[in-house]
């Protein structure tokens, strides 16, 4: 793994994780993409500290934090790429990306070429969500130099954010209803 570095002048798939879902399906396509195209994987995991850098220039605790919330970024990556591709790794050349700082602008900076590829999942996304946080397929679809490929969220999205919902109010789960819904998706979604 490393730290944004020199662009390579082999062919590449970039593509961004945070361990969510719709992270882990894009990090599924990237690498069928990659072999594909017979290109080196590049997943790319952007952090920042809590509250942003603004807010760990002004304290002196965060200086002490860095580390620590280096390696928990390290391990979210290494974890997303463990589960995606199991002990037996992808199968192709890859190059992890750690970068500090907001997931579009690193993503848009890695895939600094016009051969790559950025390949990003997209979340179902409330109104609430909207006004509060920036798309960050919104920012690479106007600012990459080259293709970007953004997956839809997976059908059964709703389902699982509806499950969620009632897990966190303590309210019964009606499996009847997940199954119900679970029977409409298609089975190679």
């Amino acid at each position: 793994m490393s730290e944004s570095g020199p662009s390579s002048a082999a062919a590449r798939v970039v593509v961004g994780v945070s361990g969510s879902p719709g992270s882990l399906v894009a990090l599924r396509r990237a690498a069928v993409e990659a072999r594909r195209r017979s290109a080196v994987l590049w997943p790319v995991l952007a952090w920042e500290p809590p509250g942003g850098e603004l807010a760990a220039r002004r304290s002196a605790a965060a200086a002490v934090l860095v580390e620590d919330w280096e390696r928990m970024a390290r391990d979210r990556l290494l974890d997303a790429l463990r589960e995606v591709f199991g002990k037996e790794g992808p199968g192709l050349p890859l190059h992890a990306v750690l970068a500090r700082a907001t997931p579009g602008r690193a993503l848009v900076a890695t895939a600094d070429q016009e051969d790559d590829l950025l390949v990003l999942g997209a979340g179902r996304r409330s109104l609430a969500h909207r006004a509060l946080w920036p798309s960050v397929g919104r920012y690479c679809l106007t600012h990459a130099g080259c293709p970007v490929l953004v997956l839809p969220p997976s059908p059964l999205q709703p389902a699982l954010a509806a499950a969620h919902r009632r897990n966190a109010w303590r309210l019964r789960l009606d499996t009847g209803r997940m199954e119900r819904e679970f029977a409409r998706v298609p089975h190679d979604a």
